[in-house]
């Protein structure tokens, strides 16, 4: 990757990892909507480690936006007051253990979709409707992050869990699944938030130590530089959609379900042309 297309990268990245149009289906998109003509062995080895070290950036914008959040549930681990903010974390480390779970499981079976464009764009489209789905539930949503049952909040990373297919967004299955279960708005886009950060951190953990072993002249430093502009935008990302699902209480999905359907149709016309 040149310092070009890692900034451009950097940038789709930052911006489609909070989006609910899945930031690894334009991971996969960007170099074949641009023409870009990679190293097989850079995309069969290397991409994802790569993809991981700009979502690290994102996980990073994350911290920093919900740090509040953050520093409340580290406090409450040593602190008996603040009940609610206990529950909070509760919840959040009960839904990040599925995605967790069948990551580590299924990362090498996973690992050769991160190539396949049509299938990508293909479940691109099945993203739609799923947001488009979830937004018909979003209605009744009444409760808050502190009245979810661990039940419910299992179902939830269930949900995220759907990321690990390029095509599914990760906020967007794991917003939808909170819809489902009688979430706000405001409530489901910030837990999804929040349960990003150990995600992305735990990928990072795994996938970033191979960067430094790849061989690849610059690929850490390259991919580094990436993170950097990749939180940045994640970090507008992410107060744009906060105030977007406070102000819009209805039909708050449907732009992004009607994009991913537009984009998706349009990969597949293209390729099989």
């Amino acid at each position: 990757m040149s310092f070009i297309q890692t900034i451009l990268f950097a940038i789709i990245q930052g911006i489609t990892e909070l989006f609910p149009i899945s930031s690894v289906a334009h991971g996969v998109l960007t170099p074949y909507v641009f023409q870009w003509h990679l190293d097989d062995q850079f995309l069969k080895d290397h991409f994802l480690p790569y993809v991981v070290m700009l979502h690290l950036g994102t996980a990073l914008a994350l911290i920093i936006f919900f740090r509040k959040d953050w520093i409340d549930m580290i406090q409450s681990l040593v602190k008996k007051n603040n009940p609610a903010t206990k529950k909070l974390l509760a919840r959040v480390v009960v839904a990040t253990i599925p995605a967790a779970l069948i990551g580590v499981i299924l990362e090498k079976t996973l690992r050769h979709l991160f190539s396949n464009v049509a299938l990508c764009a293909f479940f691109l489209i099945i993203n739609g409707f799923l947001l488009f789905l979830g937004e018909k539930a979003s209605r009744k949503g009444t409760k808050n992050i502190e009245e979810l049952s661990f039940g419910q909040a299992l179902l939830i990373g269930l949900f995220q869990s759907l990321a690990l297919i390029p095509g599914f967004s990760r906020s967007g299955a794991s917003m939808t699944a909170g819809f489902w279960v009688g979430l706000k708005h405001e409530a489901a886009a910030r837990f999804s938030m929040l349960l990003a950060t150990p995600i992305i951190i735990g990928a990072g953990i795994v996938e970033v130590p191979k960067l430094l072993k790849t061989g690849m002249n610059g690929l850490f430093q390259i991919s580094l530089l990436g993170g950097i502009f990749s939180g940045l935008f994640a970090y507008l990302s992410v107060w744009f959609l906060m105030k977007w699902f406070k102000k819009h209480e209805f039909q708050a999905m449907r732009p992004f379900a009607i994009y991913c359907w537009v984009v998706g149709i349009l990969v597949l016309v293209s390729y099989s042309i």
